[in-house]
């Protein structure tokens, strides 16, 4: 009789018994590879023909009971104990509620209990829906009746504006009734002042005569560029001596009838860098869904710009900066040094913009980070900067603005404030919560 082969089926895997025959490997009911407990190998490999001795048949005998292998009564325990692992997780009442929560956010989305609809009531959905697009089509037109009015009042700033520009300049002083204004601390100031005595007064009216006065206000829009975040972000040391010739900005709108924009025009007055007394920015917008997706309509937006020609005086051309770089002959191993110009950071290059429509080309990543940010600068100037420049100038605009993201953070902490105080109305209501003091202070 041949010896008794046991085997593990990779497969099944199954436990199996066979005679050793002829060189035969034992066979798995499933006619699968199997591993030879005995030899340790899989079929191919040594010699596995022989049949095994009296000491292999004494380490079989021992790896069974009762005609199974331990390793499958390891499998078989383990298994037991992670079934009453998993009875005891499922019986924890926070892992039973956090699943619950879980299948309720999934199964009341809503898109899944549109789907559970009957189709009567899909099909007036998709009728809301184009009721829906007619009503984004009646917004565009709106906005576009919105920048008429934007246009009809510029003209209406624009005389206040110039006037703006001309004490800026100091083309033209302003009048004392002009010039008066009511501060906050005019009460203040006028106390003190009564009670200064006539040689203080007499020395301080010499002191002023001995006062310089520049003509206008010096370095009004630099100043400008100066405070506000975003735009100081823009300018380099090598930007300012140009920045302080900046006399004035305007807003102009796109005429009727032409396609919706605005152009941003920075006056110059005569200086060293450039032969241009007016660089322009112009912005295009868009104010009509979008066919592809008519819901995401939330305005007019812009959609390109155009930047104009620096026309550069020789050498002064902040945009660019000359690099040198020396080249060796491949045959004669002569070297020379050879002169190039590469892009330099800048706020002029504000006038350089990337295109948004291209060549039929999509923007990298870079160039739309750029052209987005472009978009946010224009726009700022447009609503922020150009209508209320002198709060700009003196800080108030910012501080404003400030405020405003201060108080947003107060509420937060007011709300969270709330929220402890009803965390200690529920201890003084529930007694089985405990209180927050030390136990020392409760006899008190």
């Amino acid at each position: 009789m041949p010896p008794l082969s046991a085997g593990l089926c990779f497969v099944c895997p199954s436990p199996y018994l066979s005679r050793w025959f002829r060189g035969e490997e034992p066979a798995c009911p499933c006619s699968r590879p199997r591993f030879d407990p005995w030899s340790g190998r899989s079929p191919g490999e040594g010699n596995g023909n022989a049949p095994p001795g009296d000491k292999d048949i004494q380490m079989a005998d021992n790896s069974f009971s009762d005609g199974v292998p331990s390793d499958s009564l390891e499998a078989a325990k383990n298994a037991s104990n992670t079934e009453k692992l998993t009875d005891q997780v499922m019986q924890n009442p926070q892992v039973l509620a956090a699943l619950q929560e879980r299948l309720d956010s999934v199964s009341h989305t809503p898109s899944s209990y549109i789907e559970t609809l009957p189709k009567a009531v899909k099909r007036r959905i998709n009728a809301l829906k184009q009721l829906q697009v007619k009503c984004a089509h009646i917004e565009a037109k709106f906005y576009e009746e919105v920048h008429d009015l934007e246009r009809k009042y510029a003209a209406l700033y624009q005389p206040l504006f110039d006037k703006r520009r001309e004490f800026i300049t100091g083309d033209v002083e302003p009048t004392d009734a002009e010039s008066e204004w009511h501060s906050e601390n005019e009460e203040e100031d006028k106390l003190a002042g009564d009670m200064k005595n006539k040689a203080v007064i007499a020395e301080k009216e010499a002191a002023a005569a001995e006062e310089p006065n520049p003509k206008g206000i010096p370095e009004f829009w630099f100043t400008i560029f100066r405070n506000v975040d975003m735009l100081s972000e823009l300018v380099q040391e090598y930007d300012e001596p140009i920045l302080k010739h900046l006399q004035d900005i305007k807003v102009k709108f796109s005429d009727p009838g032409q396609p919706m924009s605005f152009v941003l025009e920075f006056h110059f007055e005569p200086n060293d860098y450039f032969t241009n007394s007016v660089l322009t920015k112009t912005y295009k917008m868009k104010s009509e869904p979008d066919k592809a997706d008519p819901f995401s309509f939330e305005g007019p937006e812009i959609v390109d710009c155009d930047g104009c020609t620096i026309d550069w005086k020789k050498g002064k051309n902040v945009t660019v900066k000359t690099i040198k770089k020396k080249q060796k002959h491949k045959g004669r191993g002569t070297v020379r040094t050879i002169s190039k110009q590469v892009p330099n950071d800048s706020f002029f290059n504000f006038f350089s913009p990337p295109s948004a429509s291209g060549d039929g080309e999509s923007l990298d990543e870079d160039s739309e980070f750029t052209l987005a940010s472009d978009f946010e600068i224009g726009h700022f100037f447009r609503e922020r900067i150009v209508p209320r420049a002198v709060l700009y100038f003196t800080g108030e605009a910012i501080e404003d603005d400030d405020n405003f993201e201060e108080g947003e953070e107060g509420e937060e902490e007011e709300l969270e404030g709330d929220e402890e105080a009803e965390d200690d109305d529920d201890a003084e209501i529930n007694p089985k919560k405990e209180p927050s003091q030390p136990s020392e202070c409760k006899q008190q």
